[in-house]
């Protein structure tokens, strides 16, 4: 009896302690809790270039974004609206925004006309279902169309719901020389748009603080375009994360301010060595999205 004690007493000891049982009541510390805004995260379509329009919507629908911003370029189908529902429709992938055709490589598409360009962003935008237009300030040689891009772009935004949201730009620079391409200029904060578009790679190109440029925009700032930037001359559109640009920091901001805007991936991935990586830059671009707008909020 006594070894039988013992034996059992050694087992005892050699046990792993007792689980919590479901009715034991645990008393934990107060724990923050996550909160996740609404902001919707987008893929343009530039950032498969040069890939067509289509890629895009099968990349952003298979990867999980929520929309995309659409380019309207060369590739034909991105300037076709009927073409861009039946992507939108197939992939189950709403448009979000709609980017005007204000590129040098663009600068035929749609018109020659500046102006007509912008109607047809509009239409496109409001036929589509989109609440934004993107377009850049006037290139200095388009010298009627500049003189006059400050109050023609308030009164049609006065024409519709859909925003009509101005992009910071940059100096163009070679070598030790800076160009001033833009007019009235690449620094949009110094007009009075209604509505703004920051973008991270080109505040890194224009080496600007972009915390002193999204307070300058203030509430009038509805869209953002997402991508890193090391400062150099070029305009990079990297992974965010992959260059010295507050990306984390201003989408933490941007959660809980009560921005209302999208985030756009507006990023380069014309170095990715394969279809393969180029799914994966982009997979990580949205994860590091996703991560930094959800914010911790301490407990109540």
């Amino acid at each position: 009896m006594k070894a039988a004690r013992a034996a059992r007493a050694a087992r005892r000891k050699l046990e792993p302690a007792p689980l919590l049982r479901t009715t034991d009541r645990l008393v934990l510390p107060p724990h923050p809790a996550l909160h996740v805004p609404d902001t919707k995260v987008a893929l343009s379509t530039a950032s498969v270039y040069p890939s067509t329009t289509e890629t895009a919507f099968e990349l952003a629908s298979r990867l999980g974004y929520d929309g995309v911003e659409v380019m309207v370029w060369n590739d034909p189908v991105s300037q076709d609206v009927e073409a861009l529902r039946r992507l939108s429709d197939t992939y189950a992938t709403p448009i979000l925004a709609v980017h005007a055709p204000c590129l040098l490589i663009t600068q035929r598409v749609w018109s020659t006309d500046p102006w007509t360009k912008l109607v047809r962003a509009r239409r496109a935008a409001e036929r589509l279902g989109a609440d934004t237009v993107v377009v850049h300030p006037p290139f200095r040689w388009q010298r009627q169309y500049a003189k006059d891009f400050v109050t023609g772009i308030d009164r049609m935004a006065g024409e519709t719901p859909v925003r009509f949201a101005v992009e910071n730009m940059y100096p163009w620079r070679y070598r030790d020389r800076e160009v001033l391409a833009y007019a009235p200029g690449w620094d949009v904060t110094e007009e009075a748009y209604r509505h703004f578009t920051v973008d991270l790679s080109h505040a890194a190109t224009s080496r600007v603080d972009a915390f002193e440029l999204v307070d300058r925009m203030g509430d009038r700032l509805a869209h953002v375009h997402l991508a890193d930037g090391s400062g150099s001359g070029k305009d990079e559109h990297l992974i965010p994360g992959r260059g010295k640009q507050p990306c984390a920091e201003l989408l933490e901001r941007l959660a809980g301010s009560g921005f209302d805007g999208h985030v756009v991936l507006e990023v380069n991935t014309r170095k990715s060595g394969s279809p393969a990586e180029r799914e994966a830059d982009l997979a990580e671009a949205l994860a590091f999205t996703r991560l930094h707008l959800a914010t911790v909020r301490p407990p109540s």
